[in-house]
C-alpha cells in the first residue's frame, strides 16, 4: 500500500468525495484506511465499564484505500505516490506529479 498512517489524504469517490483527512490507521490486509473525520457511521453503543453513558456515537469507518489520493499540501491537489531508489540504495516514495520525495 502506499498511503501510510499520518499521510494527509483526499477522497476521490464516494459520499465524501473533495473531503481531506488524516490517515488515523491503515489495514494492508484488506486495502483500507481510517481518515480523519471521513465516512462517518452510527453505532449504537450499549453502556459498559469502558463507555458509561452509551447511546448512539458517530465515528468513523474504514475507506478502500483506492478511494484516496495522498494530498499535496504545496500544490494543494492529490497526486499519485511512486517509489524510486537513493543512491545510497535506500526505497523512498516520491510524488508523480512533482517528482519530490515525500518520507
Amino acid at each position: 500500500m502506499h498511503i501510510k498512517k499520518g499521510d494527509t489524504v483526499i477522497v476521490t469517490a464516494g459520499k465524501d468525495k473533495g473531503k481531506t483527512g488524516k490517515v488515523l490507521y491503515a489495514i494492508p490486509k484488506a486495502n483500507r484506511v481510517l481518515v480523519e473525520g471521513v465516512n462517518m457511521v452510527t453505532k449504537h453503543q450499549k453502556p459498559n465499564a469502558k463507555v458509561q453513558q452509551g447511546g448512539i456515537i458517530h465515528q468513523e469507518a474504514p475507506i478502500h484505500v483506492s478511494n484516496v489520493l495522498y494530498f499535496e499540501a504545496k500544490t494543494k491537489k492529490g497526486t499519485r505516490i511512486g517509489h524510486k531508489f537513493l543512491e545510497d540504495g535506500r526505497k523512498v516514495r516520491v510524488s508523480v506529479k512533482t517528482g519530490e520525495v515525500l518520507d
